[in-house]
Formats: C-alpha cells, sequence, structure tokens
C-alpha cells in the first residue's frame, strides 16, 4: 500500500510568497549616477533633500535629472522609507506642493530599474535609485541605503 502526501498547495504558495517578500525587504537599494560625473558619494540626507525636491542642484552645485520608480515599486517604497524616512504618499503629497507652488518638478519616472538604469548611464547629470543587485559598469553607486 502506498501512501501519499498530500502538500497543501495554498501553504506552500503563502511560504514562497512571505520568504520572496522578506528576501525582497533585505535588499540593498543603491543611489547611481553616470560613471562620469563627478560626485563621489552621497549621505542619506543629501539624497533625500534631492528626492523630495528641498535641492536641485548636486553638493557639487551641478544640476540634477532625477529618476524615480513607479508608484508601485517596492523598491521605491522601501528607498524613500530608508533614505528619507517617508512613505510614498508622503512623497507624493510633497511633490505635489511643489509642483502646484511651481519651486521644483518632480523625477522622472521610468517603469523599471532597467530604465533607470539605461536612463543615467546615458546622461551624465542623471540620478537614480535601483536594487543593489542590478548594478552594472554602466553606472556609478554613490549610496547605498538598506
Amino acid at each position: 500500500m502506498t501512501q501519499r502526501f498530500n502538500i497543501n498547495k495554498p501553504r506552500v504558495f503563502a511560504a514562497a510568497v512571505f520568504l520572496s517578500l522578506c528576501s525582497l525587504a533585505q535588499a540593498e537599494v543603491a543611489v547611481i549616477v553616470n560613471p562620469k560625473s563627478s560626485l563621489g558619494t552621497l549621505t542619506p540626507d543629501q539624497a533625500a533633500s534631492l528626492f523630495l525636491g528641498k535641492s536641485v542642484t548636486l553638493p557639487s552645485g551641478s544640476a540634477v535629472a532625477l529618476t524615480d520608480l513607479p508608484d508601485s515599486s517596492a523598491v521605491r517604497e522601501q528607498f524613500y522609507s530608508k533614505a528619507a524616512g517617508k512613505t510614498s504618499a508622503q512623497v507624493k503629497a510633497a511633490w505635489s506642493r511643489l509642483t502646484f507652488s511651481g519651486k521644483a518638478t518632480p523625477p522622472k519616472e521610468l517603469a523599471s530599474a532597467a530604465d533607470v538604469k539605461k536612463y543615467v548611464a546615458a546622461n551624465v547629470d542623471a540620478i537614480g535609485y535601483i536594487e543593489k543587485a542590478a548594478v552594472d559598469g554602466s553606472v556609478k553607486v554613490v549610496l547605498t541605503v538598506e
């Protein structure tokens, strides 16, 4: 007589989703610039200032072209949470105020990390953020956020 083991598929699926979320929660986010950029490093405060529209230039004084991931991106949520201490809703509200008042233009939202990396690699004044595991020689890391 052969016994069959009944694997509870919903539990297996839930465990897989949980493990995926745990690994994503622990992923490092890299703030990236073009390799030709003169920027050496950024502090989390400097990154927050740029990505929240409080500063429109790099510490060197040069103009900056910010890129952002979509609202639905877990990497975006992690970046703003860790670097700026803000939720997506708070970031969106801050940019709405700045845009309405004419004080700043929000970052260019790109569809994926690959698009952000491609844009930054092609534009010397660009800055963005992606998962650190996606970094290659086409961009330079100036800050890592855990």
